[in-house]
């Protein structure tokens, strides 16, 4: 008994530490990882980044699944916190407490990110928490001409079978959400809240991904809602709220890059436009290369949105790009059962190259009104072939090139 006794206090000592790593196993789950357990502070003050990247290292050396788990009702600071992979097993971040950047400007650094995960296949990211960047700061910054890079809130990179969901994304300083290089995405029930005139704070921005499944999302920015850049094929979103911002976007295609650009297979449904300044739109700068094609815009309500349905292959934010021949290639653009109110009397644009001209255009039932007026709505098209079907209105006429 006496030999006995000592091997029983080495396993309960054994296992108390293992509770004090992992806020307990759920049936059928893997261990959960709490950050108070690793001496996250939780007060709103004292920066967490680095409690918050222990504990996610046990985590992700965890063989049996894990959750590394952000508890409610505590606030916890961070500053650039980087959580890599690869995991030895499906992980799971758990937010039910919330996390907030910095007040100040907090990093001089360019790709900065206030959450970046790098290499983690199969992660999730759930919770009830919010993420708040408190980006006040930094869009005074980049008004002022002074800040010329600034974070974003959360960031994936090279992350596959990736799942977001539930979470609420605050005020970023940059974009709200990034995906790059990730394949079989599911963003379900995201909110995103930045004021419109916030710049460049994007919903969910994503680029040379493929498989990306966007659901059941409330978006409120000061740009795109949802940004579809080079390097994308084979994209669904719907059922999103937009507004304020800029509309669901895709670009700006074929800009500064040497390599030709594509996108491939977007579709766009059931989705609501307020207020924004498009509703869908495809974007490319003149002299680009590339194509973009395969698009389905369908099922879409706008509510005074300034056009509706934009294509745009002179894309120009500054107003003096110098002009060039050629252009992205937009082809196989349907847009159907789209009614509402613009803002402004042209509520269709489909403004393409003469060197390189839209093919494939489509619209079928789309009704949409002047807000606040009784003249009739218009269209603008050049360079662009195509067809109608159904109702549409404005009228839309396409002249063979």
């Amino acid at each position: 008994m006496r030999a006995v006794l000592p091997m029983l206090l080495l396993l309960v000592a054994s296992a108390a530490v293992g509770s004090a790593a992992a806020a307990g196993r759920r049936k059928g789950e893997g261990t959960r990882y709490s950050v108070m357990a690793f001496h996250a502070a939780g007060d709103g003050e004292t920066d967490d980044s680095k409690a918050f990247e222990e504990t996610w290292d046990s985590a992700c050396r965890d063989s049996g699944g894990a959750t590394l788990y952000v508890p409610e009702g505590r606030t916890f600071l961070l500053g650039e916190t980087k959580l890599q992979g690869p995991c030895k097993s499906p992980i799971t971040l758990q937010v039910d407490g919330d996390i907030v950047a910095p007040s100040s400007l907090w990093t001089l650094k360019s790709l900065t990110s206030l959450l970046a995960f790098y290499r983690v296949d199969n992660l999730t990211v759930d919770g009830i928490g919010q993420i708040d960047g408190r980006g006040a700061p930094w869009w005074h910054c980049y008004n002022q001409k002074k800040c010329h890079y600034r974070p974003q809130l959360v960031s994936f990179s090279f992350c596959n079978g990736l799942r977001v969901t539930n979470i609420r994304l605050k005020d970023s300083a940059d974009k709200h959400m990034s995906v790059f290089e990730c394949s079989q995405v599911q963003v379900h029930n995201v909110t995103v809240m930045a004021p419109g005139n916030s710049p460049n704070t994007d919903g969910i921005t994503m680029g040379a991904s493929d498989h990306v499944r966007i659901s059941s999302c409330n978006i409120h920015s000061g740009d795109d809602c949802v940004s579809i850049l080079t390097g994308t094929t084979d994209v669904n979103v719907t059922d999103v709220t937009c507004g304020p911002g800029h509309g669901i976007s895709v670009g700006s295609l074929g800009g500064a890059s040497e390599k030709p650009a594509l996108v491939e297979r977007i579709t766009v449904s059931n989705c609501n436009f307020f207020n924004t300044m498009t509703g869908v739109r495809i974007k490319s700068w003149q002299g680009g290369r590339g194509k973009a094609n395969t698009f389905l815009f369908r099922d879409l309500n706008m509510t005074q949105v300034r056009y509706p349905i934009d294509i745009d292959q002179f894309y120009c934010p500054q107003g003096n790009c110098p002009k060039r021949e050629g252009g992205v290639a937009i082809t196989d653009a349907r847009f159907i059962n789209i009614r509402g109110t613009s803002s402004e009397q042209e509520a269709i644009q489909i403004l393409c190259s003469k060197s390189v001209p839209c093919h494939g255009i489509f619209l079928h039932n789309v009704d949409l009104s002047w807000a606040n007026h009784t003249a009739p709505t218009k269209a603008k098209i050049l360079n662009a072939q195509g067809s109608v079907a159904g109702t549409v209105k404005p009228q839309v006429r396409f002249r063979g090139l």
